[in-house]
C-alpha cells in the first residue's frame, strides 16, 4: 500500500507543479489537502507519514475518530464538507481550517465554539455554480454580510472556497474558476480591513490542475491519491 501510495503522491505532487508553472507560479504556492473521508484510519496514517500532513474530511464523525486517533501525529484538519451547526462544538476545537464556511449562522456557531487564542482561519463557501444540490452562499449574499462576518474576531478570514459543477465537464469547471477568482478580486475592493481573501480552495481529483491554473491555492484531492489499492474510492 505505501508503495503505490507514494506513487500516487509524487504524481499528483508533480501534477500540482506542472500546473502551478503554467500559472506563473512554483508548487508550494499550493496547498495539496489529501482528502481522506473515504479511507480508513490506518491508510490515512500512511498518507501523513509520506509527508502529506494537511488532511481534508467533510464527516464530522469520521473527523472525530481520526483526530483521536492520530492526536500523536498533529495532522492539521481541514473541514471540507457541510457542517451542521449541532456539530460544532465538537469539530471546530479540532481544526486548523473550516473551508465549509457556507452561512452567516454557521460562522457564528464556528465562532462561538473556537477555544483558542489564535483565530480559525475560514473560508467562505461559495455556491459559484448556481447547483441547488450545493451549500455555499449565493455570489450577491456576500457583500452585504461582509461586516457582520468581520465582527466575528475567533475566526479569521483568509478566502474563498467552491466546486465545480455537477454538469459540464471540465470546460465548465474552468469557467466556475474563473468567476470564483473574479469575485475574490471584486470582494477586494470593498472589504472590511479584518478579512483578508488570498487563499482560494478550489479544484479536486478530475480537475485541480485547472483550478491551479485559476489561481488555486488549495486543491481538495481524494481518489487520485488512493488509485490502486482497496484503501482508495
Amino acid at each position: 500500500m505505501h508503495t503505490q501510495l507514494r506513487e500516487n503522491l509524487d504524481r499528483v505532487r508533480g501534477m500540482i507543479a506542472e500546473a502551478a508553472q503554467a500559472s506563473g507560479r512554483v508548487a508550494d504556492d499550493v496547498c495539496l489537502i489529501g482528502v481522506t473521508k473515504y479511507v480508513d484510519i490506518d491508510t490515512t496514517k500512511a498518507l501523513y507519514e509520506l509527508g502529506c500532513h494537511d488532511l481534508g474530511e467533510s464527516r464530522p464523525q469520521q473527523l472525530w475518530a481520526k483526530s483521536e486517533a492520530m492526536a500523536h501525529l498533529s495532522p492539521r484538519w481541514h473541514m471540507i464538507g457541510h457542517l451542521q451547526r449541532n456539530k460544532t462544538k465538537r469539530t471546530i476545537p479540532l481544526l486548523s481550517v473550516l473551508h465549509a464556511g457556507d452561512s452567516v449562522r454557521l460562522l457564528q456557531a464556528a465562532h462561538a465554539d473556537w477555544p483558542h487564542a489564535d483565530p480559525l482561519p475560514t473560508l467562505l463557501e461559495v455556491n459559484i455554480s448556481g447547483d441547488a444540490a450545493k451549500h455555499g452562499f449565493p455570489p450577491a449574499e456576500i457583500p452585504p454580510a461582509l461586516r457582520q462576518i468581520a465582527a466575528l474576531n475567533h475566526l479569521k478570514i483568509v478566502g474563498l472556497m467552491g466546486m465545480a459543477s455537477l454538469e459540464g465537464g471540465r470546460d465548465q469547471a474552468q469557467k466556475d474558476f474563473a468567476a470564483l477568482r473574479e469575485l475574490r478580486d471584486q470582494l477586494r475592493s470593498d472589504c472590511p480591513d479584518e478579512i483578508l481573501l488570498d487563499e482560494l480552495s478550489m479544484g479536486m481529483s478530475h480537475d485541480f490542475d485547472l483550478a491551479i491554473r485559476e489561481g488555486a491555492t488549495m486543491v481538495r484531492v481524494g481518489s487520485s491519491l488512493f488509485e490502486g489499492f482497496d484503501g482508495g474510492h
